[in-house]
């Protein structure tokens, strides 16, 4: 039983991938064969004993399987109707459960399939009928892109003047990207012609897999079922030894193709242009046709993004955090293999302006992963772990008399539990740094078991809502023993579970074991507490100084997540709990606020963030042309004024110099010259992707480096942080640098 402590949600791995899929014929039978009836069982008493949340499914809740699959058939709730939903329901739902659990039968999902096959095939005809028409795009209405959260249409009528809006709203968004209106329709035309083309592919595998699916989340979001093919990508992306644009992909609720994860030092981190959630409309080959992938099987997407070494793919993006859906930028990207070197923890001095014109040299160390050698490092990279490089960037740093230290964990999505141990322990001695505890009650106590301690100066952590897993082990642990001031947005991600990817074939009856073609489970089977008992689930770790966040309005985080386990908390440890002294804390809150609201830059961010939430709150979208005009004038004068505002508020960024491994120089020294692009930091706080890497303003980091600054002047003795005894009179200066 192999664990893995990360999220995984619906996902054919494209991450560094060359694949030559060998696709079957298509097997349009759709009804449950014997090997289908052996893993649906097979799950079910996978599900009822490894689970972590077992109980969480009852009798009672079955029924809501009906409404998932819909759900997960029709995400924008466009096809079906609220009659065929009750229809189903009535139909079906007093059977779910015997069907699945003692006759293995999946035909409920078939019939529902087929239903649905006939009502895209008749939409898609009265799209194609509307197409002749004319739109008159004067008239006052609007179009609620975004109806993942909506109830199904009542009736067919109701059905109607959604889809007429809806297609008016397509053919609109052309037309602001000063397209043609009969090009406009064209495109529309071809979009929905490739949605039956896309349909037809299906088979009954990738139907078994979506209803299986649909099984596994109600008792949790990360739970899976993975078909054959899918588990073969899985297993591919584990080892990493593919070659692409290094990114996990997904479908989520609204149909679009989510980037998932960007695997640190893949081509796709390297442009420094793609970021986890941004959404690929479209992909093109060199010299090929634009084809867009919205409604498109999964791994159709993959198999197009996937390719051969040094060759190219364009990628059309919608950013994450766009609030205009025609806001798309195209993204050449060169395939190629992860660079271990590319991914490896970085550093830099920063020359924090201090006292009587003095600056202060603090270090910042940049790690995005806590990894360690893989099946295809190379033998310099095959020593190369987190904690041995962070350790030797220390080193580095205290030489250049750094007077403070800076982890920056906001591109950090997790990786090897043992190396957040290992990390925790170059800045703690001996102790607890992580629980963990299974479906039966058990649990575990990892520890750091060396007493040596590499770093004992002052330290913060700088984190965001895409931190998660390892790394809120790694600061959740740092915040209870109170070695560092935790810094960053309100939360970070709270994944606070690990999950296992069980085979089918080794849980079906011993007579059934030649059976090659199964697929597997992948469950949630645990789920991680830090030392002092609290649970890293939903929560995650809530910073000592928080700073204002566009992430804190986006839908990032497990909370966001339907059938999230919930936030618990079980016995603390044995172990020196010292959290940071409120009288300590207080003070650099109070400093913090001042600037937050008297310096430039942080009234800079709190424009973007306000017209980010305005925008984001507009539900329904104008289909009036002459209004979206104005509009879109509007945001773009906006973005202008404040890319200015950024360039000149970058001008005061800290002299910097960079720190680099050894390993890295030697092979930087030995490689040929080559161009290559800077990533840019993966916070939509900081400047954004387009902007020229040497006008990068980073908010969050500039404020993390004064707030250690401040508690470098209270003291610079980390012991005396969590020293409940501090004077209440101590106080500090707030630093305006």
């Amino acid at each position: 039983m192999k664990f893995h402590s990360f999220s995984f949600p619906k996902i054919l791995a494209l991450s560094l991938a060359l694949l030559t899929a060998a696709l079957a014929a298509p097997d349009r039978e759709f009804k449950t064969t014997p090997v289908m009836r052996l893993e649906t069982r097979a799950l079910m008493q996978m599900l009822e004993v490894y689970h972590y949340n077992k109980d969480a499914v009852t009798a009672a809740n079955y029924p809501q399987l009906i409404s998932d699959f819909l759900a997960e058939l029709d995400p924008q709730r466009l096809f079906f109707t609220a009659e065929d939903e009750k229809n189903f329901l009535k139909q079906y739902g007093a059977r779910i459960e015997t069907d699945l659990a003692y006759l293995g039968n999946i035909d409920i999902a078939f019939n529902i399939y087929r239903v649905y096959e006939q009502r895209v095939e008749t939409r898609t005809s009265w799209i194609f009928q509307q197409l002749k028409q004319d739109f008159d795009f004067a008239r006052q209405e609007s179009y609620a892109p975004d109806r993942s959260k909506s109830p199904f249409p009542a009736n067919t009528a109701e059905a109607d003047d959604i889809w007429r809006r809806r297609i008016k709203y397509e053919i609109l968004q052309d037309i602001l990207s000063k397209k043609p209106a009969d090009d406009a329709k064209t495109t529309v035309r071809k979009r929905y012609e490739r949605m039956l083309k896309n349909m037809s592919d299906i088979e009954s595998a990738d139907v078994q897999e979506m209803y299986l699916t649909s099984l596994t989340r109600m008792y949790d979001p990360h739970s899976d079922y993975f078909s054959s093919e899918t588990l073969q990508d899985f297993s591919i992306q584990i080892k990493l030894s593919l070659i692409g644009i290094g990114a996990v992909l997904s479908i989520e609720e609204d149909g679009n193709c989510v980037i998932r994860e960007v695997v640190p030092g893949g081509p796709a981190f390297t442009s420094g242009q793609i970021h986890a959630n941004d959404k690929i409309l479209a992909v093109k080959q060199k010299d090929g046709e634009t084809i867009e992938v919205v409604g498109m099987k999964l791994r159709r997407i993959v198999d197009m993004i996937r390719g051969e070494k040094n060759s190219v793919v364009t990628l059309t993006i919608l950013p994450h955090d766009a609030v205009d859906a025609t806001k798309t930028k195209e993204v050449m990207i060169t395939r190629d293999l992860v660079k271990l070197n590319s991914s490896r923890a970085s550093a830099s001095v920063y020359d924090v302006p201090g006292e009587n014109n003095q600056t202060v040299p603090v270090g910042v160390i940049v790690l995005n992963s806590f990894y360690g050698p893989s099946e295809d490092s190379t033998e310099a990279e095959a020593k190369s772990t987190a904690t041995k490089d962070v350790a030797e960037l220390i080193g580095k740093l205290k030489e250049q008399g750094i007077k403070g230290l800076v982890i920056d964990l906001r591109r950090n999505g997790g990786g090897l539990l043992t190396e957040a141990v290992d990390l925790t322990g170059l800045f703690v001695a001996k102790g607890p740094v992580v629980q963990v505890r299974d479906s039966l009650g058990q649990i575990t106590v990892d520890s750091d078991n060396n007493s040596a301690v590499t770093y004992d100066g002052p330290l913060a952590i700088l984190t965001s809502r895409f931190s998660a897993s390892a790394s809120e082990i790694f600061a959740g642990a740092l915040q209870n023993y109170g070695r560092a001031v935790i810094i960053g947005d309100s939360s970070t991600h709270g994944k606070g579970t690990v999950q296992a990817v069980l085979e089918m074939k080794r849980f079906m009856p011993r007579l059934s074991q030649d059976i090659t073609n199964t697929g597997a489970a992948k469950l949630t089977v645990q789920k991680f507490y830090l030392p002092n008992g609290s649970s890293t689930q939903m929560k995650g770790v809530i910073p000592d100084v928080t700073l204002p966040s566009i992430d804190d309005f986006l839908p990032i985080g497990e909370a966001s997540l339907p059938h999230a386990l919930v936030w618990d908390e079980i016995k603390s440890t044995s172990f020196k709990s010292r959290t940071l002294a409120p009288t300590f804390v207080k003070p650099l809150l109070q400093s913090s606020h001042e600037r937050q609201n008297s310096l430039e830059e942080f009234a800079y961010l709190k424009k973007n963030i306000d017209w980010f939430k305005e925008r984001q709150e507009q539900k329904t979208i104008s289909l009036n042309l002459e209004q979206r005009q104005v509009l879109k004038q509007t945001d773009e004068e906006f973005k202008k004024k404040m890319d200015a505002e950024r360039d000149t508020l970058a001008k005061a960024n800290y002299v910097t110099r960079v720190v680099k491994l050894d390993s890295v120089l030697q092979t930087e020294a030995s490689a040929p010259k080559v161009a290559t692009a800077t990533p840019t930091v993966d916070d939509p706080d900081s400047d954004g992707p387009d902007a020229d890497s040497q006008s990068k303003l980073d908010v969050h980091l500039r404020e993390t480096l004064r707030i250690l600054s401040d508690a470098l002047r209270l003291n610079p003795n980390p012991e005396y942080w969590a020293d409940s005894n501090v004077p209440a009179t101590v106080a500090t200066k707030s630093h305006k640098g």
